[in-house]
């Protein structure tokens, strides 16, 4: 599933090439991933609206539209958005077919919007700017892992609050933290050198502060090199991120840590897997 730095690149890249654009028509093969409207009243309802800005909370896309609109985008598993251009000689789209677009948006006179969704999971929601945060997903969602108001202050309050959660499985709680996931746990634990068997409780002020900085560096190194690709994941492009080049212990069991030469190890956490080094992280 992308990951916060997969979505803000998306969501960048929205912004670079597509706002200040009109959506002109919507197509889908698949309108049962269009929540709380027929595929017609949806088509009806975003036709003509200007995209004004794209953001992001955690791992969720939003799209702010003229006429005080917002379309609400989660990828989930296997989705990404693909943005397209026509290409002047011929009209047809010259680059990057794909067999599971699912839905496209047409905007302005030669571009698309094209949603990607391999295993059908993605959700679409178009709702009233002023309401879309009241949404039931969307107000469970906790604090945005790289936000300014995610201070180290704050981070400590929910360490605090959640004395009894394994730090594992608490970074990848989203209504608690927002953004993190299966990859960047494994990466950011690994960076801190703390275990992700350790409860909040037993953390020292230092391991606190350190795994702070470590959020924050590793999700801004995965944000500059544009993502991790390590399955299904591209940008608006298609082209694939880099991260994946540089993890140190995500995918890596049975293979020797950089640091003290010992080796990797997988184990499940939260139905999911973490990788970590028994010998480094304490």
């Amino acid at each position: 599933m992308p990951e916060l730095p997969e979505v803000q690149t998306v969501v960048s890249d929205l912004n670079r090439k597509i706002k200040g654009d009109v959506i002109t028509d919507f197509w889908s093969e698949w309108p049962k991933a269009i929540n709380g409207k027929s595929l017609d009243a949806f088509k009806k309802e975003i036709k003509g609206r200007k995209v004004l800005e794209a953001r992001r909370i955690g791992k969720n896309i939003f799209i702010d539209l003229s006429g005080g609109k917002t379309l609400y985008i989660h990828l989930k598993m296997t989705g990404h958005l693909l943005i397209k251009q026509k290409a002047e000689s011929n009209g047809y789209f010259s680059d990057r077919v794909n067999q599971y677009i699912r839905h496209i948006f047409h905007i302005g006179k030669d571009k698309t919007m094209e949603f990607s969704d391999m295993r059908k999971f993605g959700k679409i929601v178009l709702d009233d700017t002023e309401k879309i945060s009241e949404l039931k997903e969307v107000k469970k969602l906790g604090i945005d892992a790289m936000s300014a108001e995610f201070t180290f202050r704050k981070f400590n309050e929910i360490l605090d609050r959640k004395q009894k959660a394994v730090i594992g499985i608490l970074l990848m709680d989203q209504e608690t933290i927002s953004g993190i996931g299966n990859i960047y746990r494994s990466e950011v634990l690994y960076d801190a050198d703390i275990s992700p068997k350790r409860k909040a409780a037993d953390l020292s002020l230092d391991d606190r502060k350190r795994l702070y900085d470590s959020i924050r560096r590793i999700l801004k190194l995965a944000i500059k090199l544009r993502g991790t690709s390590d399955s299904d994941y591209r940008d608006t492009s298609g082209a694939p991120g880099g991260f994946q080049k540089v993890m140190k212990v995500y995918k890596q069991q049975g293979k020797k840590c950089g640091k003290c030469g010992g080796t990797i190890e997988r184990e499940k956490m939260g139905q999911r897997s973490v990788f970590f080094c028994p010998g480094c992280q304490a």
